[in-house]
């Protein structure tokens, strides 16, 4: 539906960097591109060329989509289609994946976390979770700044992990 994202796999160099950036920073997952679909067979995706606006057919091939994973209104719905279409043009920036590796390992200075913070260019995750900021719907509670967020992360969004022990200490390590 109108304002779900789906999560894909990016085939050639391109894929196994964003996949090896990801594992580096404890997100590695089967996916390393997301982007928001739009309604009429359309979707928005950030792109090092900038956002697009594309036909879902010419994306790459969806692995799992955020439909009945994460529950939407109408209302939220729209705000997220609009916001993803007004930033279609928005420039991308690799520095936002440095940023989010450097944050892995608390070194990162505060001109890079500002950098990264201000959204005038996002990465695919970034705008997927910029749409839904924008939406008033927010996707991670853990205190994360705005951008820092990886296709992984999306990932373990939609697969939350369970623990089916009642052991207290399985508990913890499974929830942080």
């Amino acid at each position: 539906m109108p304002g779900d994202f789906a999560l894909t796999r990016i085939s050639g160099l391109t894929g196994r960097l964003v996949d090896a950036g990801q594992r580096l920073v404890g997100d590695g997952s089967p996916v390393q591109h997301a982007f928001v679909y739009v309604g009429d067979g359309q979707i928005v995706q950030a792109m090092p060329s900038g956002a697009e606006l594309i036909r879902l057919e010419d994306a790459s091939e969806p692995v799992v989509w955020s439909s009945g994973k994460i529950m939407l209104t109408a209302t939220e719905r729209a705000r997220i289609v609009a916001h993803a279409i007004w930033l279609v043009g928005t420039p991308y920036s690799f520095l936002d994946y440095a940023s989010i590796g450097l944050a892995h390992f608390r070194i990162r200075p505060r001109w890079v976390r500002d950098f990264v913070a201000d959204s005038g260019h996002l990465i695919c995750s970034q705008l997927v979770d910029e749409v839904y900021l924008r939406a008033g719907v927010y996707l991670f509670d853990d205190g994360r700044l705005p951008g820092d967020v990886t296709p992984g992360d999306l990932w373990k969004l939609l697969h939350p992990k369970r623990v089916t022990s009642t052991d207290p200490q399985m508990w913890r390590l499974a929830h942080g």
